[in-house]
């Protein structure tokens, strides 16, 4: 599968520009979003894997090559709410993830696929409002094994996989999607700083390899888990932030596990440690009993619309429960609100272990 993606210079330039004069609106959920059109087994499926040997219902990003028309609907779908930016349907899309589904070998077609299909909504969205910029980025997932943590309780020396697998799976990634012709890379819900540096790593080697043209800006999410303000492997905000200073990326933020509210503190401090641009897109609340979400989409905008206000974010959306409505609504709620500025850089020598340690 090929793609002709449009020049990209011309894009960089204006994704640069966008974030240097508002704040710019992500996109929301995905897979709530496909939940409700109630697919079935022969929707995963299609024609294309009609034989395949192993279930597929919910391997969500094969709906790229299966359902398309899905996939392409839920992205117009946040563009025509006001998104200026949405994520490929890729979270998964590696090899290592793709395992349990025995999918691996349709990695590469996948992420093409899922690249053109957000290249569509975005070219229509353009169309439909003419000088109107819509961009993609590429979504990275944090993968379904981690190198820092054994999944064995009585072996804690034990890997479910190495570092080369973790790099060669996201290289291969990332080929596809800088020759689908994202706009961004996405690494996101990171709740292991060591699979999220394996993937700078991997970006890295890629745009080295591959030159000036696969040099997108890199964008950097990490999740904090519960109310102790740390990452799953034990990180603070602040030592996260360090681990990942030194690939300079283009913007750091947090996602996904709480609601706004409880991302306040984190996300202040976060603006004022970073010196790149700062993100921010919560679930839609806690989920509740039955697996749903709670707040509304006035809730969600009132709580971004504040964390605007206050000069903390330069990036916001919504991750798990939220829709085109939740997004609408926080694109109103910064409407005509200043961007957060990058603080001056101080010089110090920073180490990071699951506590930050500044040296000045």
């Amino acid at each position: 599968m090929t793609v002709s993606p449009p020049a990209a210079s011309a894009r960089d330039d204006a994704f640069r520009r966008l974030f240097a004069g508002r704040i710019v609106v992500l996109d929301g959920a995905m897979g709530s979003m496909i939940q409700g059109y109630g697919l079935q087994e022969s929707d995963f499926r299609g024609e294309k894997f009609a034989a395949h040997p192993q279930d597929l219902k919910g391997n969500n990003d094969l709906l790229c090559l299966t359902r398309p028309d899905v996939i392409e609907g839920i992205h117009r779908a946040y563009f025509d709410a006001g998104a200026d930016l949405v994520e490929t349907n890729t979270f998964s899309s590696t090899s290592i993830a793709m395992a349990d589904y025995r999918c691996e070998p349709w990695v590469r077609d996948m992420n093409l696929a899922a690249v053109a299909c957000a290249r569509r909504a975005a070219e229509a969205a353009e169309k439909a409002t003419p000088g109107r910029r819509c961009f993609v980025a590429g979504a990275i997932g944090p993968l379904n094994r981690t190198l820092s943590m054994s999944p064995d309780v009585n072996r804690p020396e034990y890997r479910a996989v190495t570092w080369e697998q973790v790099v060669g799976a996201y290289t291969e990634q990332l080929e596809a999607l800088l020759d689908g012709g994202v706009d961004a890379l996405l690494v996101e819900t990171i709740f292991d700083t060591l699979n999220a540096k394996a993937a700078l790593f991997a970006i890295a080697e890629v745009q080295e390899r591959r030159g000036p043209a696969a040099r997108v800006p890199v964008l950097v999410s990490v999740t904090i888990t519960d109310a102790s303000g740390r990452t799953l492997s034990g990180q603070t905000i602040n030592a996260f932030y360090h681990s990942v200073a030194h690939a300079q990326p283009f913007s750091v933020g947090i996602n996904c596990a709480l609601g706004g509210e409880a991302m306040r503190p984190y996300v202040e401090e976060l603006s004022r440690i970073a010196g790149c641009y700062v993100s921010c897109y919560p679930n839609a609340g806690l989920p509740n009993a039955f697996g749903g979400y709670d707040e509304t989409p006035e809730d969600m905008a009132r709580v971004l619309g504040d964390f605007a206000r206050q000069g903390w974010v330069n990036l916001v959306g919504g991750c798990c429960g939220s829709t085109p409505a939740h997004i609408a609504a926080i694109a109103a709620a910064v409407r005509g609100v200043a961007p957060r500025p990058i603080p001056p850089a101080r010089r110090a020598l920073r180490l990071s272990g699951l506590e930050p340690l500044e040296i000045t």
